[in-house]
């Protein structure tokens, strides 16, 4: 079968563009990265709790014995995972800063208005600490299962992507942001 130069050079450039089209397409995110990004999301609606105890007691959002002791925690259950410790330390401190940034953001709009919500308060040590522990137990798993994916070049698109869907306000989704501003290390 004969192809004229001009056939040929049509169907190499219909080839090309066909590639091209595909090569723009991001493959789909691995099902690792929902379960990761909702317990993260999880842990920063925590936040608004936290807040509430810290406006109750008024006490200061930052607490640098307990975010050392968390983040030493998070250290000596890496090694148990045979995560990097290192990695999960910055992990940990990138979840904590976005809790922080949650609890400041709630405290100034609380004193802006002079109250803050008329809700129960659960026990910060006794419930809130807890369920922080249990979910960070959860958070290193699902980090576990979505760490090959981390060098990925489509992994900040997937990260965007699905951390939109999360978004309940601008608050907490600059807090999603921080929270998840390293999962991806692409380029580094």
């Amino acid at each position: 079968m004969f192809f004229s130069p001009r056939r040929l050079l049509t169907c190499a450039l219909s080839g090309l563009l066909a590639c091209g089209a595909q090569a723009g397409t991001p493959s789909p995110a691995p099902a690792s990265l929902q379960p990761l990004l909702v317990t993260i999301n999880e842990r920063l609606n925590i936040a608004d709790l936290v807040a509430l105890t810290k406006w109750d007691s008024h006490k200061p959002i930052q607490d640098s014995a307990r975010e050392a002791q968390v983040i030493a925690n998070a250290r000596n259950q890496a090694v148990t995972r045979k995560l990097d410790p290192d990695e999960i330390a910055e992990l940990i401190a990138a979840q904590i800063e976005a809790n922080k940034l949650v609890q400041y953001g709630l405290l100034a709009q609380w004193q802006a208005a002079g109250n803050a919500p008329d809700v129960p308060r659960p026990d910060l040590a006794n419930q809130i600490r807890p369920q922080l522990d249990e979910l960070q137990n959860r958070l290193l798993q699902h980090y576990a299962d979505f760490a090959p994916y981390r060098k990925d070049p489509n992994c900040g698109q997937w990260l965007a992507k699905e951390r939109s869907a999360l978004i309940k306000d601008g608050l907490h989704g600059q807090a999603l942001i921080r929270a998840t501003g390293d999962l991806c290390i692409v380029g580094r």
